[in-house]
């Protein structure tokens, strides 16, 4: 197993006391007033989305967004957007998602 991305997320559902298993993600920068998207992916079996962008990514300081779609869990929320800064490109940056139908939270993971 190699280096993994150096943005991750892991999306659990508090609800069911489980990962949520195939939840489209996107990542974006912000270039000034615009988002141009870097990737999208798809949580696995585990609720993660490791391979997200290439280990080798050149990661620049920035702000970057996360955008999960969840509007097919039936939920209040169709879509949760997590916008999040890269102020050290050496750093890997994981921001996990815990999600349930009527709110979420998340924070700065290891």
């Amino acid at each position: 197993m190699g280096t993994k991305s150096p943005i991750t997320t892991h999306v659990l559902d508090t609800s069911l006391g489980r990962p949520a298993v195939g939840l489209p993600v996107v990542l974006e920068i912000r270039d000034r007033d615009r988002w141009t998207t870097l990737a999208r992916g798809t949580t696995d079996d585990d609720g993660r989305v490791a391979d997200l962008l290439p280990a080798d990514h050149d990661l620049t300081i920035g702000t970057y967004r996360f955008t999960f779609a969840t509007a097919a869990r039936d939920g209040f929320y169709p879509e949760v957007s997590i916008a999040f800064v890269v102020a050290d490109p050496s750093q890997h940056y994981h921001v996990p998602l815990l999600l349930s139908p009527y709110g979420y939270t998340t924070y700065r993971g290891s």
